[in-house]
């Protein structure tokens, strides 16, 4: 598979990236199911606590049950467990431990404290996405709890908010879904994903020997990374439900091999026979409607790949009807890898940015709000609040972050001021709270939308609360971050930039060399080469991730990152190549010299990238 180079005209007529991501936008059907829990989510909480009289409970619960809203993306029913119940956990600490400082701690005292929490936060955010959201909403609500004036002692704060966030993870566990009605209640999600698997297979096998095979395998590795995680979440009773379970993961475990034939197919460039991909999407099918598969067609068995094709396929046919599942969807990561992420390059720059940022927005808050010439300024917590957002990388390029937050925040403040004035209170404030909370699911397509429909629920929020309208003073606390965020984001730090691309780049090559040395070992362990093959191209994709991210800074910050995509390339075609050696080995039992000599020029060619890459990177274990 070869890569592909955008021609130099239209590099030339592009936008520079950061303007290019500022205005691009995710698309998709309307996640309605998502959307309905939006709307049954901070609104009902809010309203109930109005009933009782306890309107500052509803407040934070309403918050809680906003920031899980952000995390309600599109995946399986178990996987939100993790996904919101994690970020909600640590949301609670968060408020416990804010409440109590900004009690007892002085002004100094409470920015050094405030500091140090965004150090461990920043850090643990380079584990992963869940961690991520789980560091954001620990500082967030550490924000709020030092800084929000409610009457609850820390603890109550606390209980409030794991009530908001599990009312809307109740929500999604409950109540079905479109795909939910028409199958198995107990699955939402995890079928399609799987099925999707078996369809990216069937279209690799059709773009093999063609232009857009590189395309095709990044399609497949994407569709195995999203079943993986559907797969993921809390497994379900052991009795009347693991018949299903079992067998929904074998099917999952029965699409590997083929994904690995296909690879091999694609890498080797040869055209398979038309009906080569009728088999896989049969099974996707087979999958969808959780029904037998039928007869299905045999490839012509020409070639190794092709054979490796047919043999999986016939494992398939035997295995697809068990209830014998396997935990291949499991991510093999061992506590030292992940305080390697936490305590590693990335880790450590990430950490030291947010709390540098996080602690110079508190240090400025605190200070504004003890100045008598300010004036009044309740809201202090808004500040580092916004700033956690703004320095967040996983919403994207840093000057795509400001303007997005910037134009969001004014948007959605213009539009709270218009709704102020004509609704009536609290019952007209409350409604737009739930329809915020609807409108959440499909605004996070865009961070400044997201920002906009974020910013009119707060304001309703503080509204409902007893306090006056605060629109202008939202927007110049936006203002402040952001002008904070830019200044710090391009501040030099200690040591060499680009930490989170070089971590990256060091576990993929590591999850590569795993990959390469067990199968040159001749091992026969087929489930653990199939574990070490998904752990290498998702790692792959991880890295493409943050280098494409990195790539988008503005230059001064782009340039530490110069190179790296044509490293992650060349590994990416070395793990190609080792996965048509493996198939090789299988069909014939021996190394291919055509495979060994490929194995040795990537070598030498990353070696050769790595050198001219303007970024340091760790040594690559992969020339022997």
């Amino acid at each position: 598979m070869s890569r592909t180079r955008t021609p130099a005209r239209t590099r030339a007529l592009a936008l520079p990236p950061w303007l290019a991501h500022a205005l691009r936008a995710q698309r998709g059907p309307v996640p309605w199911s998502a959307v309905t829990r939006g709307a049954l989510a901070a609104g009902p909480l809010l309203l109930g606590a109005v009933l009782v009289d306890r309107v500052s409970f509803g407040v934070v619960a309403a918050i809680a049950a906003m920031l899980a809203g952000i995390n309600d993306r599109p995946g399986g029913r178990r996987a939100s467990v993790v996904r919101l119940g994690v970020p909600a956990l640590a949301g609670a600490v968060g408020l416990f431990v804010g409440t109590y400082a900004g009690d007892h701690a002085g002004a100094v005292a409470l920015t050094l404290l405030l500091t140090g929490v965004g150090l461990v936060a920043g850090g643990i955010s380079a584990v992963g996405p869940v961690a991520s959201a789980a560091g954001t909403q620990l500082l967030v609500a550490c924000a709020i709890g030092a800084g929000m004036p409610l009457p609850e002692e820390g603890w109550q704060r606390a209980l409030a908010y794991l009530a908001g966030a599990g009312w809307l993870l109740a929500l999604r566990l409950a109540l079905p879904t479109p795909g939910a009605l028409a199958g198995d209640f107990r699955f939402d999600g995890e079928r399609d994903a799987v099925a999707a698997v078996y369809d990216a297979v069937a279209d690799l096998l059709d773009a093999a020997g063609g232009p857009h095979a590189t395309a095709r395998r990044a399609a497949l590795t994407a569709a195995l990374d999203h079943a993986q995680d559907a797969l993921a979440g809390p497994r379900l009773r052991r009795y009347a439900s693991s018949s299903a379970e079992r067998r929904l993961h074998a099917q999952y475990a029965a699409a590997l091999p083929l994904a690995e034939a296909a690879t091999a197919l694609a890498w080797a460039g040869e055209t398979g026979a038309g009906r080569a991909s009728a088999g896989p999407r049969r099974l996707a099918v087979a999958v969808r409607e959780n029904a037998h598969t039928g007869p299905l067609p045999a490839p012509s068995r020409s070639a190794p790949a092709l054979r490796a094709l047919d043999d999986a396929l016939l494992r398939a046919a035997e295995t697809f009807d068990r209830a014998e599942g396997s935990d291949l969807h499991t991510r093999r990561r061992t506590g030292k890898g992940l305080l390697r992420a936490v305590f590693g390059a990335g880790g450590r720059e990430y950490g030291l940015r947010v709390a540098l940022c996080f602690g110079a927005s508190v240090a400025v808050a605190q200070a504004l709000h003890h100045a008598r010439w300010y004036g009044e300024h309740e809201h202090w917590y808004w500040l580092p609040a916004t700033t956690v957002f703004l320095v967040k990388p996983d919403l994207g390029p840093l000057v795509s972050r400001v303007l997005c937050r910037a134009a969001g925040t004014v948007l959605g403040a213009l539009v709270f001021a218009g709704f102020a004035a004509v609704l009536p209170r609290p019952e007209g404030l409350i409604a737009l709270v739930a329809l915020s909370g609807a409108l959440l699911p499909v605004a996070t397509r865009h961070f400044a939308v997201q920002t906009a429909v974020v910013t009119v629920l707060v304001l309703a929020l503080v509204m409902v609360g007893g306090e006056p309208q605060a629109s202008a003073g939202r927007i110049g606390e936006t203002l402040l971050a952001c002008a904070i965020v830019l200044l710090v984001g391009h501040l030099p730090m200690p040591g060499q930039r680009g930490g989170t691309v070089r971590s990256r780049l060091a576990v993929a090559a590591a999850a590569a060399q795993a990959y390469l040395d067990h199968v040159l070992s001749g091992s026969e362990d087929r489930a653990a080469r199939w574990t070490l093959r998904r752990e290498a191209y998702r790692t792959l994709a991880e890295a493409r991730a943050a280098i494409a991210l990195a790539a988008a800074e503005l230059p001064p910050l782009a340039r530490h990152s110069e190179g790296t995509g044509d490293i992650v390339v060349t590994l990416e075609r070395l793990v190609d190549t080792t996965t048509a050696c493996a198939v090789h080995l299988d069909d014939s039992g021996r190394v291919d010299p055509e495979h060994t000599r490929r194995l040795a020029e990537l070598a030498d060619e990353l070696a050769k990238e790595r050198t001219r890459a303007r970024i340091r990177l760790p040594e690559l274990p992969l020339a022997g």
